[in-house]
């Protein structure tokens, strides 16, 4: 049985993670009191923001770098970092939106058939890895692209990478292989 080409895997994005700087000082305790949706954690030393359009967690430090996570897009990660600027600015902070980039991006697939994981473990042996005693999925590192693949025996996948253009090719470069891999219906 050969890999089809037309095979349409949907690769759902789950969270995407980013970073950007304000160029300003945050005094969080004043963010802490005035600011909407907000959790002070002082023995953390940052506060905890939330965004309900888009469903963003930020957590603020007071050097002014903001990490946002829980965007299900490139473009909604981006749009919800520049509605935390927009909220710190309204609380009274000189915040100008900078460096802002993507550092990570989760998502799931689920393939059409089950995969023997041992096999594929020895099939790809420096790279991939297989410890069923710690975890039950194999753990596939792409180095070129940064990115890192879990495939369960279920035919399930995460891949985490630094970008969604990565995540993508990181699964048609491992479809082929998994296919070789996968359990015959009894």
């Amino acid at each position: 049985m050969e890999p089809s080409n037309d095979v349409a895997l949907d690769i759902i994005i789950t969270n995407v993670v980013s970073v950007f700087r304000t160029r300003c000082h945050l005094n969080l305790h004043t963010i802490g009191l005035e600011g909407s949706n907000v959790i002070y954690k002082p023995e953390m030393g940052k506060v905890l923001m939330k965004l309900r359009k888009p469903r963003i967690t930020a957590s603020i430090w007071s050097s002014g770098k903001i990490i946002c996570t829980g965007a299900t897009s490139e473009e909604e990660a981006k749009l919800g970092a520049r509605r935390l600027a927009r909220c710190l600015q309204k609380i009274g902070f000189k915040v100008r939106f900078s460096d802002f980039k993507v550092v990570n991006v989760l998502a799931v697939c689920s393939l059409p058939f089950q995969i023997r994981l041992i096999e594929f473990t020895k099939n790809n042996r420096p790279i991939a890895s297989y410890e069923p005693e710690i975890h039950p999925a194999a753990s596939y590192r792409i180095k070129n692209l940064r990115s890192t693949v879990q495939v369960f025996s279920t035919g399930s996948i995460t891949v985490t990478g630094p970008n969604v253009q990565s995540v993508a090719s990181a699964v048609e470069q491992i479809y082929p292989l998994l296919f070789e891999c996968q359990k015959t219906r009894s």
